[in-house]
């Protein structure tokens, strides 16, 4: 009865709109007696605007509105460390990733922490968390996990604090890295230039490796060719 009723006061809103009905004056004697109807109508207003909405979608009128969402670029946020030591901080944060869900969890902290010979207390490992835990969901994504070598090159972790065990017994290497600071502007420019080089000339780098490899590849692929050939 009630979506019943929403379609006929939807109707009859259209028609006024179009000039096919006319409206309706309201009588000022009730105008500020009854709020709960006012409620009401706001309510089926609301209601009213949403149903018209959705029907516009499925019917192709109009684009579903998306949430923004920023994309996490690694390589351009931490500056500081080389391409070579973000991929081994990856591979690390995904070997202990046991869930696949692009967090370390409590759970998973505490088995990397017994794996590196540190284990740690459940408040020990709760403590680890907070510290770079800047959305508060009480688990590490792969930003917060490269707060931890950040804070570390920078020397801003207590020498008995779990994280900078972690920093420390991982392989990665970020001490002859460190955090630059740039005194002047002329100095952050030409700091600018060296990091944009060294990016570069990484990227060729693994280009050339690749590219060695599928020559290797190739060679391989035509060497069992021709000894396949040998034996028919």
């Amino acid at each position: 009865m009630a979506s019943d009723e929403l379609a006929s006061k939807l109707t009859r809103r259209l028609n006024i709109e179009d000039g096919t009905e006319d409206a309706v004056a309201v009588d000022k004697g009730h105008e500020n007696g009854d709020e709960e109807k006012s409620t009401t109508a706001n309510a089926d207003s609301e209601l009213g605007a949403k149903l018209l909405r959705r029907g516009e979608l499925n019917e192709g009128v109009g684009e579903a509105q998306q949430p923004s969402s920023k994309v996490f670029n690694p390589y351009t946020e931490f500056k500081e460390f080389s391409r070579r030591q973000i991929k081994d901080m990856e591979k690390m944060f995904k070997q202990y990733d046991a869930g696949k869900d692009g967090f370390i969890d409590l759970m998973e902290l505490k088995l990397m922490m017994e794996k590196l010979e540190a284990p740690q207390t459940h408040l020990g490992l709760k403590n680890m968390i907070k510290e770079v835990d800047e959305d508060l969901d009480n688990k590490l994504s792969f930003r917060e996990f490269l707060l931890i070598f950040r804070k570390a090159a920078a020397g801003e972790l207590a020498e008995d604090s779990g994280l900078h065990a972690l920093a420390r017994l991982s392989e990665i290497d970020v001490s002859t890295e460190g955090v630059k600071g740039a005194k002047t502007f002329f100095e952050a420019k030409v700091q600018a230039i060296n990091d944009a080089n060294r990016f570069e000339a990484e990227i060729r780098q693994e280009q050339e490796e690749k590219k060695k490899q599928l020559e290797e590849k190739k060679q391989r692929k035509a060497a069992f060719k021709e000894l396949q050939s040998a034996f028919k």
